[in-house]
């Protein structure tokens, strides 16, 4: 593998490809490892269909459950930042424990089940301090989860020469079916049984866990593999880090106060679903042409950071309906192309036996990112309304300089060997 990263690295003829590419084709790999790269890869879309299903059922629905069962909207708003809180304290310990052990595999089905766990224990609490306690212990072993599947599901995609995008395709699926069965029996089910609806899903991602497949151990010295925080004194796995953080973090508003506003402006539920749907939709095809993108990573970072500049500013406009509808679709591009060039990045710059760990370190940065902007969006949008997108856009724009002034350093560098 190594020696297939260090021939890609050196052929300056060919355009680079997205990093996924650099991996081994088909062709080159034997047929019971094209076998078992099936395997390892239908297991692993159905867990992210699990994973990303619990979030799709848990987003619009448990602050619904949380001011059913009478928590007050004081409490409401701490339980709520727990998540984000853990994702830059907890969450890197978690995964770079995991990563020490060789343990991705193993992770994923202990978080898992002790998630599921975790909410149904939630269920049976009423009072708040109670409900805050169990949620926090349940959100440090909850938030891991995706990190450690895109750090397992990189492994794969080095081992057996598979794209990412058409694996994560099937957790922004299931995302959207979640949401929207969840409205659905929402209709029919008292909102005091909805953290019901919500851990049972999670028992399914919980069941899908075991039949992940194990993936052989990394063959990297021991002394490597104890040291993951090396990256954090590499420029360009910072670059790729903070650059991610302000695009995907320019989302912050969009996240809290689009259906706020939407409602506002007289869009009707359905019609709020829709344009969500849009947006999701839009990031599923993303994900499913990635295999046929020819740019390199760092201009697919560019080009997301780029359509996230255009999307905030139109949005800031108060656009009509029509509009709004187009404007969604660049979520595909915002987010989803952000993602592929994103990951695409950490196969080229990241060993692979220390991903999972770059994850980690991803994840907290995105969720310091998200959380400071949520902060800052809502003391400016309750005195600025949608001016508040102005924010977003320039941190967008910021996230760009940062990557396009790393892409000569990105693009050169040779790839990292697995």
């Amino acid at each position: 593998m190594a020696q297939k990263f260090a021939q890609c690295a050196n052929d300056h003829h060919d355009p680079p490809r997205i990093a996924i590419e650099l991996m081994p084709s088909e062709s080159q790999i034997p047929i019971h490892e094209q076998a078992e790269g099936r395997r390892f890869a239908l297991r692993l879309a159905v867990f992210y269909g699990m994973v990303f299903g619990v979030v799709g059922t848990y987003l619009p629905f448990f602050p619904v459950w949380l001011q059913a069962i009478g928590i007050d909207p004081s409490w409401i708003g701490l339980i709520i930042a727990v998540p984000a809180v853990t994702r830059f304290t907890i969450l890197p310990f978690i995964t770079g424990l995991a990563e020490r052990r060789q343990a991705l595999r193993g992770a994923l089905i202990v978080t898992a089940v002790l998630t599921f766990a975790g909410l149904l224990i939630l269920g049976t609490l009423r009072l708040p301090l109670a409900v805050f306690v169990m949620f926090a212990l349940t959100a440090c072993v909850w938030t891991p989860t995706v990190p450690l599947t895109d750090g397992y599901a990189l492994k794969g995609v080095a081992r057996y020469g598979l794209n990412y995008g058409p694996l994560r395709l099937w957790g922004s699926a299931a995302f959207v079916v979640g949401a929207l069965a969840c409205g659905l029996l929402v209709e029919v089910v008292a909102a005091t049984n909805l953290i019901w609806i919500i851990a049972a899903v999670a028992g399914f991602s919980a069941i899908a866990s075991f039949g992940l497949r194990p993936l052989p151990p990394s063959e990297a010295p021991r002394a490597v593999l104890s040291r993951p925080s090396a990256l954090l004194r590499k420029p360009g796995f910072l670059a790729i880090i903070i650059a991610a953080a302000l695009i995907q973090g320019s989302h912050a508003a969009y996240y809290t106060f689009a259906s706020i506003v939407w409602q506002g402006a007289g869009l009707g539920g359905m019609t709020i679903a829709g344009l969500w749907t849009l947006g999701v939709v839009a990031e599923i095809v993303v994900f499913a042409l990635s295999p046929r993108f020819s740019l390199s990573p760092v201009l697919l970072v560019a080009i997301g950071a780029a359509s996230a500049v255009l999307r905030w500013v139109v949005i800031a406009q108060d656009p009509p309906l029509p509009v709004l509808a187009v404007v969604q679709l660049l979520h595909g591009l915002t987010f989803g192309l952000t993602q592929v060039g994103t990951m695409g990045l950490l196969i080229r710059h990241v060993p692979g036996h220390i991903t999972a760990s770059a994850q980690g370190y991803l994840t907290a940065c995105v969720g310091l990112s998200m959380s400071s902007a949520a902060i800052a969006s809502g003391a400016i949008y309750a005195q600025h309304g949608q001016a508040v997108y102005y924010l977003m856009a320039a941190m967008a724009a910021a996230g760009a300089v940062v990557i396009l002034a790393a892409r000569r350093g990105l693009d050169a560098h040779e790839p990292a060997a697995s």
